[in-house]
């Protein structure tokens, strides 16, 4: 069986947990090691996650640090915090020099400020010091701090001869050779070159003949979201980045931006669900209902607020007292329609999908909120006179505000979103409660609205 199909067929298992837990009790190391030299050190860390902190701490420096800098870099975040607590400045460097530059300044960058210069000076790599040094000095959320160091470059005046001698050097370094970058003697990025290319070429060729001057980069000072929105538009594995006079810097490889699109999605799914801070299941309750209680008390006003409109008109309804039976029905139509309209047009802008302008957009949604509108309409009509039995002028006017209120609900769903978006605030603040909330007023102000204008109470 291949290693790629064991790590695809890993499972975590009780058995495997009490197994590793027993190997650390009775300090059989050589049993542990052969053990876990079976699995990938995503596997590793897996399993360090669920064992206590003395046994993770234990595995860690048991293992060497070429397999343990992996096992950390795959370690759940609070979890690594904790192990990198237990180890010495020492240790901690020792594991910084088996793994790239933009992991290492990653993991040094999670320690408290008063030990990221003492790691540093543990490392004996100088070269390595000093580049992890550069990549702490980028915003974390740019180009210049997802980038890597470790890269295969190339002058265009090399001999392919030369260059293939040259490359050995460089590449054992790099995890994987994407591409092969040329540069000039101001080190500046002019092309790119492909192992084909270069494999295939006459030795006495030179670098400039065969390679590609098509080449896509970011800057340093690029915001992240926009380096994985580049990637992902040109299905690039990987990417140079350079500074604003072109100089080659280093490079961005997919398996970063991967966790830039994780990080932001998970970051969208918290603000649309009405959680304003970054959180995670396991932090503490101060925390957590900090996180979540000003939506809450945005939805608590929303609600207040719809409930003096019903009190309103509470009075006035006289024979018609039934409208409030169906309170809950214009409530959840506005809110679904709201959420599901601006969960599209964020998710457009976040792709940049959503263009046009914008009287447009909304004009579409007002069609769409027609089509809709009439559709349910139509179902509430005859649900409501022949199952609940009400009057029929009661289910018309019911229906006509259904599709009123769907209209607007998609209007306004449509237009917040984009409203902040142009105001450079993430639009994923207007799902979620927000938009429902709002819906929720107006769609009770409206349905009462178009009842008393039609039954004249």
């Amino acid at each position: 069986m291949s290693e790629e199909t064991e790590n695809i067929q890993f499972e975590l298992t009780d058995e495997l947990i009490e197994q590793v837990e027993l190997l650390i009790e009775t300090k059989n190391d050589k049993e542990l090691q052969l053990i876990l030299k079976e699995y990938h050190h995503a596997d590793i860390a897996e399993i360090l996650d669920e064992l206590d902190l003395e046994e993770a701490v234990y595995i860690i420096k048991l293992l060497d640090s070429e397999t343990t800098s992996e096992i950390l870099m795959e370690l759940d975040e609070d979890n690594r915090e904790k192990v990198l607590k237990n180890l010495s400045n020492k240790e901690i460097a020792e594991e910084i020099e088996e793994l790239d530059t933009d992991d290492a300044a990653d993991i040094i960058g999670e320690l408290p400020e008063e030990r990221q210069a003492e790691v540093i000076s543990q490392i004996e790599d100088e070269e390595h010091k000093a580049e992890i040094r550069e990549l702490m000095a980028y915003d974390e959320d740019s180009a210049g701090g997802l980038m890597a160091k470790e890269l295969v470059k190339v002058y265009e005046t090399w001999t392919v001869a030369g260059c293939m001698r040259r490359i050995r050097g460089q590449a054992k370094d790099v995890t994987r050779v994407h591409s092969i970058y040329v540069v000039d003697k101001q080190d500046r990025l002019i092309g790119r070159l492909s192992l084909k290319d270069l494999i295939t070429a006459k030795s006495e060729q030179k670098i400039a003949e065969i390679s590609n001057s098509n080449v896509d980069s970011v800057n340093v000072h690029d915001d992240a979201e926009d380096v994985a929105k580049v990637m992902q538009k040109y299905d690039l594995e990987a990417i140079p980045v350079v500074d604003d006079n072109q100089k080659l810097l280093g490079r961005i490889t997919i398996d970063d931006i991967v966790d830039v699109m994780k990080e932001e999605a998970e970051k969208d799914y918290q603000l649309a669900a009405g959680i304003s801070r970054d959180v995670e299941a396991d932090d503490s309750i101060w925390k957590l209902t900090i996180a979540r209680l000003p939506w809450l008390l945005i939805g608590m006003f929303g609600g207040l607020g719809a409930a003096s409109i019903i009190e309103h008109f509470n009075g006035e309804m006289g024979d018609f007292i039934v409208l409030l039976s169906f309170v809950p029905l214009i409530q959840a139509t506005a809110g679904n329609v709201g959420v599901q309209s601006s969960a599209i047009v964020v998710q457009g802008l976040a792709n940049d999908s959503v263009d046009g302008n914008i009287l447009k957009r909304l004009f579409k949604e007002f069609l769409l909120g027609l089509v809709n509108g009439f559709a349910i309409a139509l179902i509430g009509l005859a649900i409501t006179h022949f199952v609940f039995g009400t009057p029929y002028i009661v289910s018309i006017t019911i229906a006509i505000a259904l599709v009123a209120v769907i209209v607007m609900a998609a209007l306004i769903g449509t237009f917040i979103p984009i409203f902040l978006d142009k105001r450079g605030i993430d639009p994923a603040v207007a799902t979620g409660p927000f938009i429902t909330t709002s819906n929720d007023v107006f769609g009770i102000l409206t349905y009462f609205l178009i009842a008393k204008l039609i039954l004249g109470f």
